[in-house]
């Protein structure tokens, strides 16, 4: 690219662009949902181009939240959902339901037992002990299990390279009688 020797870059116009300005993106479904208007189902995984803007008055320690705006495939109705960094995921805002996920439900039922768990040791040392001995006792029974999958694995994988490379010499001796004969 030419630039003549009087060129000036700071005498070239600045655009004062909005803060809430949308952009036009690429980008998949997050997760799976159905849209209200026809029923569609929308997968995880299927690419749209999307309007994103950055969400006035919202942020998460700091960090920004987008919302998207995308069309249904068969009606063209619009659905919106936005980002959720406090949970590392994105929320629903309107137009479509989002389909049931097994692993989310799986990981609050853990974090309830856990709680359920922290609050039962604090109320109650001797639970505190049984809970250690039980978790010892699964950890003994993990390294047994452990030990024994190795031995067997030690055993079937039990290779005799002395005998292979006897074998191996003695069938080329045959071969060079052969050829000899």
């Amino acid at each position: 690219k030419y630039y003549p020797p009087d060129f000036d870059p700071a005498k070239i116009p600045k655009l004062k662009l909005p803060k809430d300005r949308q952009y036009v993106v690429r980008l998949m479904a997050p997760f799976n949902m159905r849209c209200k208007t026809c029923g569609e189902y929308i997968y995880k995984g299927k690419k749209f181009n999307a309007r994103k803007e950055t969400v006035q008055n919202e942020a998460y320690l700091g960090l920004p939240i987008f919302r998207f705006y995308i069309k249904c495939t068969r009606c063209l109705a619009e659905i919106t959902f936005k980002t959720d960094p406090e949970n590392t995921d994105y929320t629903m805002e309107h137009g479509a339901t989002r389909n049931f996920q097994a692993e989310k439900l799986l990981e609050e039922e853990e974090k309830r037992m856990q709680k359920e768990r922290e609050e039962e040791e604090l109320n109650n040392p001797m639970k505190v002990l049984e809970n250690r001995t039980k978790d010892s006792k699964l950890e003994m029974e993990v390294l047994e299990n452990l030990q024994e999958l190795k031995e067997l694995n030690q055993r079937q994988a039990n290779v005799d390279f002395e005998a292979m490379l006897k074998q191996h010499k003695e069938l080329e001796e045959e071969q060079r009688r052969k050829e000899q004969e």
